[in-house]
């Protein structure tokens, strides 16, 4: 039982016959003569007929099958035959549907617009110089009345014998008969003008799949005047993706297109490899933010702007029309991209083309390698720049805002960084590209372009890879502080990795803050210390070592931890009484947090060891040590004794 009757007079409609011979949705389609019935494919879901049908030989055909849907593509002009389809659907109860070939009705450049093949021959009649017909061959009698038509007009017709015999018997024979078969590019209508000294080319308004735009272009291009014949109705319809798209929530269908991640490199189509290119000009839909479709989408390309993933894998699944889907990534799909999380929302078979990072393409335009570089991103997340730059001698960053230069400049400055070589590209491969060369001084007012990179080098890289400053290296004042030997074991206890969260509550002059900051410098350290002496001896001490990732945060523990991320590692100095409400606000905040504290009197001790007996806690250790300095005494060494400390530390992971 066939379930949608297809009158399929364009290739809109020879499209809608493969769209449904696809998904095995049976259809009735009919064409207008048998060489329409040749392009499309003929199968046991797909049944075509060449049969012209009258009014009522129509509304029988609809009354065979009952329930059909009937889906008129026939063309735009052909409104006396879309009349007899409309009222047969009507007569015979018929849902009816109807499939408008897209076109803007308007054109730019020397247009004029008639109403009618007679009004087009009248103009033509009226004006000298060779006109280009490219109107079909059923309306060329039309203009026979064109004043020395043989030598002035010439034909553009399908290859077909009868319709030659019919243009050679209306008087249009030799060069003045062009007979080929379509699509036409617009190279290819600007080498005909050109050919034939063409100085007006008549057409209708034939949409985008007429190729309309095509003329357009090649008429613009070529300084003729186009002859737009206007549309006969004004229909209301269905775009050719509307129709699939009703075609698959009547059906129901779900599903299956071709999907491929592309990278487009800077933007633009120049920056395209040629397979994703061609990926591009085939797909039906293209995704991505707007200032990557922009340069991509084709003429009848449909187009979704979203770069959020869950986002765009909701629109796939809800539009199950498209057969082949383009999703435009910028840069690189494997360079700080939102490629890795699409691919796991999207089918196993999904392609994935590579594009040529920000990061290529800036080193090359400065003739610099790239191989030695830290790569890092500060677009839309927490980065450390400070920190890579002083354990890195070349580092490249994407950006996200107007303002990171010159902030970052005023940070490089502060530190005593001042000697540091910075390059800045902003919209690369756009035509206002511009790149910047110069130290920290030289950008301290620059506001860039959202879409910008830096690269920075720096000779004084800091080569030390562990923590281990000596306290004569700290500001200190009458702040107390724990000492060298102390803090390599408690930061040793603690387990810190390069990207690590970590708080240090008690942080009095910093010094754990700054070596833990300076060990994890990919990640945060939260310095909290509620004694405004202290706090200003952290911001110094800060200062002093450029460590530009340690936020000091005044305040009593545990309510100035209330609004700080989760962190990973916790570092309890002093408590001021509320170790245990600490600690459990630590392991709500993050339940496999690792926790150092250290204690001098054993009534902490006491307390910290009660405290963790009723905590979710594992690992628990403890470790007293009692550190000797050496001290001069004459011509002898005698050896001091420092106060003892105990390093209790212990890990989260256990089920309350």
């Amino acid at each position: 039982m066939y379930k949608v009757l297809l009158f399929a007079g364009t290739i809109e409609g020879r499209t809608l016959a493969e769209f449904l011979r696809q998904r095995k949705i049976p259809a009735w389609v009919c064409v207008a003569t048998e060489y329409g019935g040749s392009l499309i494919e003929e199968d046991s879901v797909i049944h075509v007929s060449h049969e012209r049908l009258d009014e009522q030989q129509m509304e029988a055909l609809m009354g065979e099958m009952d329930g059909v849907l009937v889906v008129d593509a026939t063309h735009p002009y052909a409104a006396e035959v879309t009349g007899n389809i409309r009222r047969a659907a009507d007569r015979a109860g018929c849902e009816y549907l109807r499939l408008l070939r897209e076109g803007d009705g308007k054109s730019e450049g020397k247009s004029v617009y008639v109403e009618s093949t007679e009004a087009a021959a009248d103009w033509l009649n009226g004006r000298e110089g060779a006109a280009l017909l490219t109107t079909g061959s059923k309306e060329l009698a039309v203009f026979t009345k064109v004043k020395d038509f043989e030598k002035r007009l010439y034909a553009r017709v399908l290859s077909l014998p009868k319709v030659a015999e019919q243009c050679a018997n209306l008087g249009f024979t030799g060069n003045h008969l062009i007979c080929m078969q379509g699509p036409f590019s617009k190279e290819l209508n600007a080498a005909m003008i050109r050919q034939y000294g063409i100085r007006y080319l008549v057409t209708k308004d034939t949409g985008v799949a007429g190729g309309f735009p095509e003329k357009e272009e090649a008429a613009r291009e070529t300084g003729i005047t186009l002859v737009v014949i206007g549309r006969p109705v004004q229909e209301e319809g269905l775009s050719l993706l509307e129709c699939k798209h009703e075609l698959c929530r009547r059906f129901k269908i779900a599903g299956n297109p071709e999907i491929a991640l592309i990278g487009i490199g800077m933007g633009g189509r120049a920056g395209l490899t040629c397979e994703a290119e061609q990926w591009c000009r085939e797909s039906e839909l293209l995704i991505g933010a707007s200032r990557m479709t922009e340069g991509i989408v084709l003429l009848g390309q449909a187009v979704y702007s979203a770069y959020q993933s869950e986002e765009i894998k909701k629109y796939i699944d809800e539009h199950p029309e498209f057969d082949k889907i383009g999703i435009l990534l910028s840069g690189d799909v494997g360079f700080y991209s939102g490629a890795k999380k699409l691919l796991q929302l999207l089918p196993e078979e999904t392609r994935v083309f590579p594009g040529t990072a920000s990061l290529v393409a800036f080193c090359a335009k400065l003739k610099e390698s790239w191989e030695d570089a830290a790569l890092v991103s500060a677009h839309g997340k927490n980065c450390n720049l400070i920190g890579e730059i002083q354990h890195n001698e070349k580092v490249f960053s994407l950006l996200g805002k107007g303002g990171q230069v010159k902030e970052l400049c005023g940070k490089l400055l502060e530190y005593g960084m001042d000697d540091v070589e910075i390059a800045v590209g902003e919209r690369l491969s756009y035509p206002e590209e511009r790149i910047l060369r110069g130290c920290p001084g030289d950008f301290l007012e620059l506001e860039t372009d959202p879409l910008a990179v830096i690269l920075v080098k720096n000779k004084k890289v800091r080569r030390l890879v562990t923590h281990g400053l000596p306290d004569e290296a700290f500001l200190r004042d009458k702040v107390p502080m724990t000492k060298e030997e102390v803090r390599d074991v408690s930061i040793c206890k603690l387990h810190l990795q390069r990207n690590s969260i970590i708080y240090d509550v008690g942080a009095g002059s910093g010094s754990l803050s700054v070596e833990m900051a300076l060990t994890a410098y990919a990640g945060k350290v939260y310095a909290i210390e509620k004694n405004p002496q202290a706090v200003g001896l952290l911001w110094k001490n800060r200062q002093k070592f450029g460590a530009d990732n340690m936020e000091i945060v005044e305040g009593y523990a545990p309510e100035a931890l209330e609004e700080l991320p989760p962190p990973t590692h916790a570092f309890i100095g002093g408590s001021s009484g509320n170790l245990k409400e600490i600690c459990e606000l630590l392991l709500r905040k993050n339940p496999d947090v690792r926790l150092v504290m250290n204690a001098i009197t054993l009534e902490t001790v006491a307390e910290a060891l009660q405290v963790l007996k009723e905590l979710p806690v594992e690992h628990q250790e403890i470790v007293q040590m009692t550190v000797s300095r050496s001290k001069e005494v004459g011509r002898y060494h005698m050896m001091m004794g420092q106060n003892p400390v105990y390093i209790i530390s212990c890990g989260g992971g256990v089920e309350p």
